[in-house]
Formats: C-alpha cells, structure tokens, sequence
C-alpha cells in the first residue's frame, strides 16, 4: 500500500479522515470536532497538534512523534494497538484507554488524569507525568525506565510491572498490584503498596507513612527508609535487608527482618499467625 503524504493543512468536524489508511501527516492541526482519525491503519503524525475529542480511536500501528495534544483534546487513544509516541506533549486527560502495544519515548503528560487505564504491553523510557490521579489502572505488562509521576492512586491494580530509575510522589501506590519489581528509585507515598502480591524493591528509598503492609511474596534489597516511613510491614509476609534504621515495625507476620536500626517494634494482639517473622539487627 502507498503512503499518502498530507502536509501543512488544518482539518476540524467530525470524522474528518475517518477510517483511512497509509497516511503521513505533517506539520497538520486537528482542530475542534470528533473522531478525526477514527478506525485508521499505519498513520504516521509529525509535528501535528491535536484540540478535537476522541480523535484516534480502534487505530492500529500509529506513530505520533513531535505532537502536542491541547487539553479540550479529551480521551484521544482509546482501543488501538500497535502505538509509538516519540517526543510528544499531551495535555489531555484520559489519553490512553484500553490500548495494547505501547510505546512511550520522551514523551511528557500533564493534566494526565485517568490516563493509561487497562493497557496491556506498554513500554516507557523517558516518561514524565504530572498531575495525574489512577495513572496505569489495571495495566498487564508494563516496563518503564528514566520514569517521574506526580499525582495520587497510581498503578493498581497492575500485573507484570517493572520500573527503574523512577522518580514517584503519590498517594497510595501499586495496591493489589501482582508480580512487580521496582529498582534504583525513590518513592514518597503514604500507604506504599497495600495488598500487594509478589513484589520487590531493590535499591530503593522509601518514604511516607505505614508503607508495605497486608502484602504476600515481599522483598527489599538493600533499600532505605525515610524517618517518616513508620508502621511498617502490618500483616505481611517479608524478606527484607534495610540499609540504615527503620522507624517502626508493626505485626509482620512470617518471614526476616533486617536493619541497623528499628526504632520501635510493636507485636499486639492484631497480628495474624503464624506469627514467627524474625527481626534481627545488623552488627
């Protein structure tokens, strides 16, 4: 199939280049309107600016590299596969529903509420996000590297995740999320990943209150906590060798403790059984 090659024009409505295939656009605005490239194939944008709602739906193999998508530019990806995103701005919340291949390089998000809700295969290097409330709700295999997020409630609900190098500040983080492992980063959350199944940190700091607690299959390798980082552990099955003190330990339940320093440990009458972890301290 030949490429049709669109340049310099500006298109607004509904529908405007609906349901074509094998178009590369340049330097083209989206103007007000809907769907502008709704159920396309092998589209390719370039230094193209999108404003209109819903505008690249049931697509599959987009590649968006250079482009800005203004904030009126409501839930913009949804249902496609087979999606590359190179250096682009995106001011619109909703972006990414339900997409599956996924690959995000440079690219920053702002006003990135709701984004990247039940997208399987996604990759990121290079990703900010911002202001961002259920970033990656019930995502299956995710990878994502050079990685900052500002925001609250991210990544629940998730399975398969990986992330290195990250910069995270939020609020509760990576509930009843399963088979992850996050490594070299920091985090700042209150109530770190609560319910979670089989995950680790490794190398990692760790602040904010009452952190990894109800978890099964935990680990932390050689990780540090911040003074604030207290009651942790409640309820949770544990491997973990602490670089530096802990603040406080509360009912961890099977498993090995390891610290220079804890603080404080409290086991009452609230810890489930066996009840047999074992805290040791580091000479």
């Amino acid at each position: 199939m030949d490429t049709q090659i669109i340049e310099n024009q500006s298109f607004g409505g509904e529908r405007a280049l609906y349901h074509r295939h094998g178009l590369e656009l340049r330097n083209c605005t989206f103007n007000e309107g809907e769907s502008c490239l709704k159920e396309c194939t092998n589209i390719n944008t370039h230094n193209c600016t999108f404003i209109g709602k819903y505008a690249l739906w049931h697509n599959h193999n987009t590649l968006m590299d250079h482009c800005t998508l203004k904030e009126d530019c409501r839930a913009p990806l949804w249902y496609d596969e087979n999606l590359t995103m190179r250096n682009c701005f995106s001011r619109s919340p909703k972006i990414l529903r339900e997409v599956r291949g996924i690959n995000l390089v440079d690219c920053t998000f702002e006003n990135a509420t709701e984004t990247l809700w039940r997208c399987k295969d996604l990759k990121g290097i290079g990703v900010k996000v911002y202001d961002a409330d259920y970033l990656c709700l019930m995502n299956e295999n995710v990878y994502l590297k050079d990685f900052f997020f500002r925001g609250k409630y991210a990544f629940q609900y998730c399975k398969n995740l990986t992330i290195e190098n990250a910069d995270i500040d939020s609020k509760d983080l990576f509930w009843e999320c399963e088979n992850v492992v996050i490594r070299n980063s920091t985090i700042r959350t209150e109530y770190l990943a609560w319910y979670a199944r089989n995950i680790t940190f490794e190398n990692c700091h760790l602040a904010g209150t009452q952190p990894l607690c109800y978890c099964k299959g935990l680990k932390l390798i050689d990780c540090t906590f911040a003074e604030d980082a207290d009651l942790a552990f409640e309820n949770s099955e544990v491997e973990a060798c602490i670089k530096g003190p802990i603040t406080s330990v509360k009912n961890p339940v099977t498993g090995y403790i390891k610290a220079s320093q804890i603080k404080e440990i409290i086991i009452d009458e609230n810890v489930w059984q066996p009840n047999n972890c074992k805290i040791e301290l580091d000479s």
